[in-house]
């Protein structure tokens, strides 16, 4: 193991211990808060919500002939995640600019965003997964994308019992169903609205949705590459016996 496996495994280790914490009682408090929020926001917005959800589900699951990348090879962890670090650069300055350009546009205009912002996260996704020499043609290789989305953008509660499932992915795939119709994108899309309805809902109102759009837009690739690289340095950990 060299000095860098040697940091990657310990700030892993630090990782997983945030993951198993249990929620907070402010944290459960901001759920209820959250639900709450949820029934003032316009029936439009649900209604574009649920449907770009959806549809970046299905994309996911069905759409990755399109977009697959080949599975990189012979690669140390380091290149792996340096070329993760600058494919980042790249999707969040896109998504930044696109988040600025929907925001300045009101209400209306603003609600593409969500499905434009969903299909960034998802081809970045699919990138970092090839980088980390997985080939997503496997359908359990999809699944695990749209595990490591409900990690970074779902309630604390949620996300602990997601982690659960991919720390023993191993086990956790001899449970799936041979049909990958039966994903349960019903409750993923209801944690993913939860997470980015307050600051989204900001993005709809004029004069201050550009720049709302573009800081937000930035912080959630930021987020979604960090947990994608400490989702796969944990198979690379199980791999590897660092």
């Amino acid at each position: 193991m060299n000095d860098y496996e040697s940091n990657a495994k310990q700030e892993l280790i630090k990782w997983k211990k945030k993951m198993r914490k249990k929620p907070s009682i402010i944290e459960r408090g901001t759920n209820k808060a959250q639900g709450k929020f949820n029934d003032l926001l316009p029936q439009k917005y649900h209604e574009i919500m649920t449907v770009a959800i959806k549809s970046m589900v299905k994309a996911v699951l069905f759409g990755y002939k399109y977009i697959t990348k080949k599975p990189y090879t012979d690669l140390t962890l380091e290149e792996r995640e340096n070329l993760v670090k600058e494919k980042t650069k790249i999707y969040k300055k896109t998504a930044m600019i696109e988040g600025a350009g929907t925001g300045a546009g009101g209400f209306l205009i603003g609600l593409a965003d969500f499905p434009l912002l969903l299909g960034i996260k998802v081809k970045l996704l699919y990138d970092i997964s090839a980088i980390y020499g997985y080939d997503v043609r496997d359908y359990k290789e999809r699944i695990y994308i749209l595990n490591i989305m409900e990690i970074a953008f779902s309630s604390k509660e949620h996300r602990k019992t997601v982690f659960e499932q991919m720390e023993n992915w191993g086990e956790y795939t001899n449970t799936l169903p041979s049909d990958i119709n039966d994903f349960d994108w019903k409750k993923f899309q209801q944690e993913y609205r939860d997470y980015l309805d307050l600051a989204k809902f900001f993005q709809l109102m004029p004069g201050i949705g550009a720049v709302v759009g573009l800081c937000v837009n930035g912080n959630l690739i930021e987020k979604l590459s960090e947990t994608a690289i400490f989702a796969y340095r944990m198979r690379y950990n199980e791999i590897n016996k660092l």
